[in-house]
């Protein structure tokens, strides 16, 4: 039997802060009982959800599992014992990002209401036993926490706050968790329109594909209600591997932009390498696998590489919501006056490849960009 030590934190906003060792054998698994899950908020739904104890290192003696300040990496999750009542949770949008993320709730056990402006993107989830509402109105009365993945920022106000959006569902006790990509003002504002209902707000935007997605391996970047954020937490863990919890309004979101600027401009880079190895006569097949073995190895290059060098592009993270991050990471930077020039180059080539139709390719394609321009140089 696994040995419990548990910090009760003083107060319920502070328990995010608080830092809870658990030593147990290899493999044994930890529960949240009911009265730990009462210690972070009356608003708290009736879940139980499970972390499995990992060794932290290959040197490790005992496995422990720790909840560091602001950062959390969450383990396997089980679904709510039968005599549990789980809580109501909606999800809005169920694109290349949103379905997965609404299947792995569903699969975990949850109670999931869900909608959709294309209905028949509903019925895969309708079919594992999700519920259907024919508006985000409607859903979020129904449900104790809605979460949303909207395409754009355009999206995410029109479903929060325009006819029958989500805003005119929520009330006193409920949260709405923005999980969109968008700008800090756009989402502000969406925090502005929710909490005049009595409701709370969380932002957070994901880092990670489809993939990730599929997996539950998503990093949430969180910013907004402290309460919320621990309400929502065990449902985080579930369609993600780790979160963190950023502070105000908007800090989740301009971290999501920096990281996709980043993301966008390495892309770019890497799709001139590729197409320079070539012209010059070596294998780019070859180039992928040296930098796979060196100091600027990325995730991303092993697995993008070897698609866009036979130029097939399977949609993972599509172009047209790259440039778009890219634009608003521009925006944010001439917000404060941060000169951003290489991020500036890669946009434009991003806006290239979406004029030749790439927008819903992955963003990878924006190597035929670079290709156009070459072929007309030769």
């Amino acid at each position: 039997m696994a040995k419990i030590l548990m910090l009760k934190p003083s107060s319920c906003s502070n328990h995010y802060l608080t830092t809870v060792s658990i030593l147990s054998p290899p493999n044994a698994a930890v529960s949240l009982s009911k009265a730990t899950m009462a210690m972070c908020s009356s608003f708290c739904p009736r879940i139980n959800i499970q972390f499995r104890a990992k060794p932290t290192s290959r040197f490790s003696i005992k496995p422990q599992f720790s909840v560091q300040v602001k950062a959390f990496s969450s383990q396997d999750s089980t679904s709510p014992p039968k005599d549990e009542v789980p809580a109501r949770i909606g999800f809005l949008g169920l694109g290349i990002m949103g379905s997965p993320m609404a299947q792995n709730l569903l699969k975990a056990g949850c109670d999931v209401t869900v909608w959709n402006r294309t209905k028949s993107k509903c019925d895969p989830l309708v079919s594992l036993g999700a519920k259907y509402k024919s508006s985000p109105e409607e859903v979020a009365a129904s449900c104790d926490v809605t979460f949303a993945m909207l395409a754009d920022p355009e999206s995410a106000v029109e479903v929060a706050y325009g006819k029958h959006g989500a805003a005119s569902g929520m009330s006193p006790g409920k949260g709405y968790v923005d999980v969109s990509t968008v700008d800090g003002p756009t989402s502000k504002l969406i925090s502005t329109r929710i909490k005049s209902s009595g409701a709370l707000f969380l932002e957070a935007p994901v880092s990670g594909s489809k993939k990730p997605a599929e997996d539950g391996q998503l990093i949430f970047l969180t910013a907004g209600d402290k309460s919320l954020y621990e309400t929502a937490s065990p449902f985080l863990d579930i369609m993600g591997k780790s979160r963190f919890y950023l502070g105000d309004v908007g800090n989740g979101a301009a971290m999501k932009l920096v990281v996709n600027m980043i993301m966008g401009s390495m892309m770019a880079s890497f799709s001139e390498g590729l197409l320079l190895s070539e012209k010059v006569g070596l294998d780019p097949k070859v180039l992928v696998e040296v930098i796979s073995q060196g100091a600027i190895n990325a995730p991303m290059y092993s697995m993008k590489g070897p698609s866009m060098v036979q130029s097939l592009y399977p949609t993972a993270f599509p172009l047209k919501h790259q440039q778009k991050d890219l634009r608003l990471a521009l925006g944010l930077a001439e917000s404060v006056c941060q000169p951003t020039p290489i991020a500036a180059a890669a946009n434009e080539l991003y806006k290239v490849a979406k004029s030749r139709g790439l927008s819903d390719d992955d963003f990878s394609a924006v190597i035929e960009a670079l290709k156009g321009k070459l072929d007309k140089l030769s």
